[in-house]
């Protein structure tokens, strides 16, 4: 039973023994994705397979990679309209395998995530349609009643944006370089925000995260949302936040963070205006106060940029004890952190 760099197959074998997981034959896995955020394994033994996700190995910031948030939110909406993976194992501690993590059923289907696999879903027509599945099970979340499922407690009910203005801007200074000369722009925008937080629309489950890559679709059907992914970042919040935030990984930076032409920037997806329309109609809820999300937007997504270049700085010191070089395509998640604090700070003009 070989194990991998950041998943100790025997231990999690013993573990999931232990806790009556059903078991037949010896544990495989394999890795899938991760590096920049959590860790992505394919778990399987003779008669099932589960996806294992951890937090990455090297960078941690606070709050961050949250594996006990992942697993209680996907436990709490199955049997919901929000289509979710099976949750079957989490431990909030590095007592199995050295880190914490949570497991989950796996769900057959295709994960579109660059331009190559976009295209071959078809026509206009059928990611016209996709999306707008897209957006009817964000909407169908930000309609799930917290208290209804058990999450009442997920998070507070009020003064989300306030807090999210405060947090993105606390992480800031521990992602930041030393002597930062981003530090003016990311501080005149964060001065902006607090000063235009405006009063929260309403309170729902916010997904945090949400594009057509962290969702599983039907792999005949690709306008069926067979399961919703990576639910790291997600809490009680204003719904328009996590509309905004979908409509802001439209921009081009996106491609810089990820390190490939990537599927939700693709020309044939509708105009980030379009997409806030559609979930506007949707909803049924007015788009209020929607420069402010949309400026928020890009100053999280800035921040997470950082966030990712800074565990690339961190792995590169461990591992090579030096900075990469210039130039290395790793680094190009740093490069988009000044277009996005530019983008948040024309959208608040």
């Amino acid at each position: 039973m070989a194990s991998l760099d950041g998943l100790d197959l025997v231990a999690l074998d013993r573990h999931l023994r232990e806790v009556g997981i059903p078991r037949a034959g010896e544990l495989q896995g394999r890795f899938i994705s991760g590096g920049r955020s959590n860790l992505t394994f394919l778990v399987r033994d003779d008669t099932s397979t589960w996806v294992l996700r951890r937090p990455p190995l090297h960078g941690l910031t606070p709050s961050a990679h949250d594996m006990a948030r992942e697993y209680r939110v996907v436990a709490a909406l199955a049997g919901t309209s929000v289509p979710v993976a099976r949750a079957v194992a989490m431990r909030d501690d590095d007592t199995v395998g050295g880190a914490p993590f949570q497991m989950v059923e796996f769900v057959p289907g295709q994960v579109v995530r660059s331009r190559v696999e976009l295209d071959a879903l078809g026509g206009p027509g059928v990611v016209s349609a996709c999306v707008d599945s897209l957006i009817r099970v964000l909407v169908d979340l930000h309609d799930v009643d917290p208290e209804a499922v058990g999450l009442g407690d997920f998070g507070k009910p009020t003064g989300y944006l306030e807090r999210q203005v405060r947090r993105w801007g606390s992480q800031w200074q521990h992602v930041r370089l030393p002597d930062d000369p981003r530090d003016t722009d990311v501080e005149r925008l964060h001065a902006k925000l607090a000063e235009a937080v405006p009063e929260q629309s309403r309170t729902a489950i916010v997904h945090g995260d949400y594009r057509i890559d962290n969702v599983i679709l039907d792999a005949e059907d690709p306008t069926i949302v067979r399961a919703v992914l990576d639910w790291e970042m997600s809490t009680l919040g204003d719904p328009l936040s996590d509309a905004a935030l979908m409509c802001v990984h439209r921009d081009p930076a996106l491609n810089l963070i990820l390190n490939e032409e990537t599927a939700w920037t693709a020309p044939q997806m509708p105009a980030p205006d379009e997409l806030a329309n559609r979930y506007s109609t949707v909803s049924g809820h007015p788009l209020a106060h929607w420069d402010f999300h949309m400026a928020l937007g890009y100053f999280k997504l800035a921040i997470i940029a950082a966030g990712i270049d800074f565990r690339r700085r961190k792995a590169a010191d461990i591992e090579h004890g030096r900075r990469k070089a210039a130039g290395d395509d790793d680094d190009r998640a740093g490069q988009a952190v000044a277009v996005l604090i530019d983008r948040g700070l024309q959208t608040l003009g």
